[in-house]
């Protein structure tokens, strides 16, 4: 029998006072409750919280991510533990409603909390579940879907099925607010095309924000496949794990997947890899908690927003260009243009694959509409340079303009090497500047979004 979760939606009202203030601020928390099993009452049940955190006048972060434990008769409590952003510190609010069968309906209702900084107290107060207004979306939003093996996690198996020519690739970039450093850790597999023993290698980079980038390289090692991911000489990229060390760096990361898996080539490339390489995200985004060192400082990570990205193929493009921006709340721009090296592919201008999940929705609703257009017409076009690149296109009733920068003192050159051993290098900057509009029509073009990203676009371009 095919085993089952539990997700609802619960929205809590109230007030928090702050230590040396002399007032109570109105507080307001909506909360997407995730369990990998059934709620029953009569055990212990912990879930995986995700939403926004708004303080009237204070804060406002719709990227708050925590732990829910219930356990209404077992131990008669249901805790609270959720991170957010108030005026770029980083808070824990901490509490539970202790359930009682003499007062069932306030003790499932209120919620006391403590706030806290760095372990110290610095804050306090109540919130409380609003019965009249909240009940019928509560009780409405739960649902129980199968709990078979998570998306994210499926795709982080090895695609490569011994066939010569081939390379794979597993990498993650981070952006830690607390610095506005930057973290790239790429693990790739190659596969000769002569037949020679496949080898496994890569790099871990950090871009400070003040200072030069850092890197260091791993491998080559004899490639040995494993059944979750990709582990080679002591460094892992496995499902909700990131380990390893390279020179003066190491590593250990967790991984939080969030959002549904995004196809940035076309779905059927990925299950078919007919095309000279495809590339998608396990999940839209993910939240990376643990300790990044390197030469010269230690990045301490705490729900650092971030995503992981599987490209498999027969090697690089001729040229090339790469945006990943987090857009918040939930919203990310990924694009890839591309110049093929395949004999016909190779004429034609960059192909551009584009895909804008905004609202929980893709745009535009077909992959292949920015690359291909309609018999050709309507593509999407990619201006691919260096210090700044462009994409831009329409689709239905929208269009889109993407200028991203990538300064040259934010920037790491490093080569690549494809199957048939000839050479290609890549620019990459995790701290990357990208301003991206959305216009819509209505009876002419008026804007819909503006996004400017400051040091925390993640870009690439590359050549040979």
């Amino acid at each position: 029998m095919t085993s089952r979760g539990t997700v609802f939606e619960e929205t809590m009202l109230g007030r928090v006072r702050l230590v040396a203030e002399d007032s109570d601020l109105p507080m307001r928390i909506d909360l997407s409750v995730r369990a990998d099993r059934v709620l029953l009452p009569h055990r212990t049940t912990r879930a995986r919280l995700t939403g926004r955190v708004r303080i009237a006048g204070r804060a406002d972060d719709p990227e708050a991510v925590g732990q829910l434990e219930i356990s209404p008769l077992a131990r008669r409590r249901i805790r609270y533990r959720i991170t957010f952003a108030l005026e770029g510190r980083r808070l824990t609010l901490d509490g539970w409603k202790s359930v009682s069968p003499r007062r069932p309906i306030a003790s499932l209702t209120v919620l006391p909390y403590t706030l806290y900084e760095d372990g110290e107290r610095i804050g306090d107060g109540t919130l409380r579940f609003p019965i009249g207004t909240g009940l019928l979306p509560f009780l409405t939003s739960f649902r129980f879907p199968r709990a078979g093996v998570p998306d994210a996690d499926r795709h982080h198996a090895s695609r490569w099925d011994g066939t010569p020519g081939r390379t794979e690739v597993w990498y993650t970039t981070v952006t830690d607010p607390a610095t506005g450093s930057g973290v790239w850790l790429h693990h790739e597999l190659v596969a000769p095309t002569d037949g020679s023993g496949a080898y496994a290698h890569g790099w871990a980079a950090v871009f400070p924000k003040d200072g030069p980038v850092e890197h260091a390289t791993f491998g080559p090692v004899p490639w040995e496949a494993g059944p979750d991911g990709f582990t080679a000489e002591g460094i892992s990229a496995v499902p909700g794990r990131l380990t390893g060390s390279a020179g003066p760096f190491a590593w250990a990361l967790t991984e939080t997947p969030e959002g549904p898996p995004l196809h940035t080539f076309p779905r059927w490339s990925w299950r078919r890899p007919r095309l000279p390489a495809a590339q998608m995200l396990p999940a839209t985004r993910a939240r990376y908690t643990g300790m990044v060192r390197y030469g010269t400082g230690e990045l301490s990570l705490d729900g650092a927003p971030g995503a992981s990205a599987r490209i498999y193929g027969h090697g690089n493009a001729r040229r090339w260009a790469w945006l990943h921006a987090d857009l918040g709340g939930g919203d990310i721009l990924e694009i890839i243009a591309a110049v093929s090296m395949r004999r016909g592919l190779d004429r034609l201008p960059p192909l551009v694959f584009l895909r804008l999940h905004r609202d929980g929705r893709t745009w535009p609703r077909r992959v292949e509409r920015s690359a291909v257009g309609w018999a050709g017409v309507g593509r999407f076009r990619a201006d691919i340079g260096l210090p700044e690149w462009r994409v831009e296109g329409r689709a239905g009733r929208r269009r889109i303009r993407v200028t991203v920068t990538q300064p040259p003192e934010r920037t790491l050159a490093l080569d690549y090497t494809d199957p048939d051993g000839s050479l290609a290098v890549c620019r990459n900057s995790e701290t990357a500047d990208a301003v991206i509009r959305v216009d819509r029509w209505w009876g002419g073009w008026r804007p819909e979004a503006t996004w400017r990203l400051s040091g925390t676009a993640h870009a690439e371009v590359g050549g040979r």
